[in-house]
């Protein structure tokens, strides 16, 4: 959503930016084409691979990006002019295998955005029970079959511990019956994701917190792919502008064109909310 993202910002002066997901800088090189008035662009990522990426992609902005290797929930203190999230997996994530978010070629069980932490998705399909996997295939997946597929994973794993994502993805299709054009293993592969991030707690916590290192009229922007993470930004985004400090520039979010869901079908769940900072007050 790159063209919604840039007409959002086109009425800001920016002179500091908070890009708390920055990926392989795709926003940013944009953002930093369009606003030459920027001084400092704080790229963050708490993903190692994606800040290398970036760094390649926005050399030739030279000492204007800082870059920052953190989940955005630590953020710097400061204020800025622009907060920008862009909530979920990249495509270079999903295209990797050895990175384990698809089912589409086989890798380890891993889905860590963040690869110095412990928690893996093989962690998760081989230790959790039954309960707590149809809860997060429920809550997260909005999987129809969640405990049959709960169930079916406890009864694999049983005879031999899962560990490649192909290994899940088989024992999936053997559980979930086929409907359309949507691969079984899909929704709880996204749930394994969020789950082993904690994507859905961390938006809880952050959301806010970044709201109010906001400038007076600087605009946050939340993009999001999952329903749930959509609701997390959307109430904490009208409890601010209930505040009176905060007004929501478009009350419904931003979807993508046609166009660009025909050029790029992952983008077809994306939804996009902006806030912006009336005046400053205690925060």
């Amino acid at each position: 959503m790159l063209d919604e993202v840039l007409s959002l910002l086109e009425p800001c002066q920016l002179h500091s930016v908070f890009d708390g997901t920055c990926g392989g800088g795709g926003h940013a090189y944009a953002i930093l084409s369009k606003h030459d008035e920027i001084r400092k662009y704080i790229a963050n990522d708490q993903d190692e691979e994606a800040l290398s990426r970036a760094k390649e992609r926005l050399a030739c902005f030279g000492s204007k990006v800082e870059f920052r290797r953190s989940n955005f929930s630590d953020s710097p203190d400061q204020l800025f002019e622009a907060i920008l999230l862009d909530i979920g997996v990249s495509s270079f994530h999903l295209d990797d295998p050895e990175r384990g978010f698809s089912f589409m070629k086989e890798g380890p069980l891993d889905m860590r955005m963040d690869r110095e932490q412990s928690l893996t998705a093989a962690d998760i399909v081989n230790g959790w029970d039954v309960k707590s996997l149809e809860k997060i295939f429920v809550e997260l997946g909005q999987e129809r079959y969640a405990l049959r597929s709960a169930r079916a994973i406890v009864r694999a794993r049983a005879k031999k511990p899962f560990s490649t994502t192909l290994d899940l993805a088989k024992a999936l299709e053997g559980a979930i019956p086929r409907r359309g054009k949507i691969h079984v293993a899909t929704r709880i592969f996204q749930a394994l994701r969020i789950a082993v991030n904690k994507e859905i707690e961390v938006l809880e916590e952050s959301i806010e917190k970044l709201a109010y290192q906001l400038t007076e009229s600087g605009r946050f922007l939340v993009i999001t792919f999952h329903s749930g993470e959509d609701r997390v930004v959307k109430q904490a985004f009208r409890r601010l502008a209930s505040s009176g400090e905060f007004a929501l520039v478009n009350k419904k979010p931003l979807v993508p064109s046609r166009k660009e869901c025909v050029k790029n079908r992952r983008s077809r769940s994306a939804k996009l909310r902006c806030i912006e900072r009336k005046k400053l007050g205690k925060s």
